[in-house]
């Protein structure tokens, strides 16, 4: 078996590494099927230290090479265009990352015979249904992020029929910039933090969710294309961010006051949907929805990792 992570230095494709090297994650050992796993790790640029090659996705011809040189059974495609204000200000490089990158995995892959796993978003569904939504649910993003993520999910399940595409929120993980790493360095800053409070979601684990896209996808070698299309993979409950504020100051034992203010207080230049809450449906119906609920998954992150100040 033998694997490619793209946008392999994001906070999502380093878990992967993490795991498939370590053979566990914090829920419990990865699935037996990628014991002897061989992974490739790409992204826009080369890092000779985390063994990381240059493979840019928005390169048509660069990825045709890529997947012709390397044998491969799966892509994982965690490269992204994720930063909701800058693709406002930005729409064709948005564009570019979200929607012409996936597809060029997507007829690559489909031309080698390689399965593809597609990472998406939260952002491509209106945000304003109170209601827990499940894999079925009417898209209707509002940002240019959500509707190039939107883009990207159309073009690699039209142009590769039997990938899989993974939608998650409000991720965080031991690498990059996150949530939990601004609020614990500014709990330690300011004795007092704004925090928007009508937002509402499920913070997901990135370790978490690594590890059940690898069921998803050992699940997928044995059914087949029943596997294909839309799945929901977020930590389980719902909370604001001004709650998951308060919560990482509790478990790191901050004393930083948080003053909840509305959405329109605060202001940014792209909309913020109120509800990403997704709901796990297929994951329930099929092999078993092992996300955990949102505060556990954040004490083990917290106890586990650490937290930079």
């Amino acid at each position: 078996m033998r694997l490619l992570i793209t946008g392999a230095k994001g906070q999502l494709g380093e878990e992967f590494t993490r795991i498939l090297r370590t053979g566990k994650a914090d829920i419990g050992p990865v699935n037996a099927r990628w014991a002897d796993v061989e992974f490739l790790r790409t992204d826009v640029e080369a890092d000779a230290q985390s063994s990381t090659l240059e493979l840019d996705v928005t390169d048509r011809s660069a990825v045709d090479a890529f997947l012709a040189e390397h044998a491969l059974d799966w892509v994982i495609n965690c490269a992204a265009a994720t930063n909701v204000d800058g693709c406002e200000a930005d729409v064709e490089f948005a564009h570019r990352l979200n929607a012409d990158g996936p597809a060029n995995l997507a007829l690559a892959c489909e031309a080698m015979g390689t399965r593809l796993l597609h990472v998406s978003s939260d952002y491509v569904l209106a945000g304003d249904d109170p209601l827990p939504q499940a894999e079925d649910a009417t898209p209707n993003p509002k940002t240019a992020y959500g509707k190039t993520k939107l883009e990207g999910e159309r073009l690699v399940t039209t142009l590769a029929p039997s990938s899989v595409v993974v939608r998650t929120a409000w991720l965080y993980g031991s690498r990059g910039k996150n949530f939990v790493y601004t609020m614990s360095r500014l709990g330690r800053e300011h004795e007092r933090v704004r925090v928007v409070d009508d937002q509402h979601g499920s913070p997901t684990n990135a370790n978490d969710l690594a590890w059940e896209i690898l069921e998803i996808m050992a699940w997928a070698d044995e059914v087949g294309d029943a596997a294909s299309g839309i799945w929901h993979a977020t930590g389980s409950g719902t909370t604001t961010w001004d709650a998951f504020a308060r919560k990482i100051f509790e478990l790191e034992g901050l004393s930083c006051e948080v003053e909840g203010v509305s959405t329109e207080e605060w202001g940014a230049p792209a909309p913020r949907p109120a509800w990403s809450v997704l709901d796990n449906r297929r994951l329930r119906e099929t092999i078993g929805d092992h996300m955990r609920p949102w505060e556990e998954a954040l004490a083990s992150f917290v106890a586990h990792e650490g937290l930079k100040a």
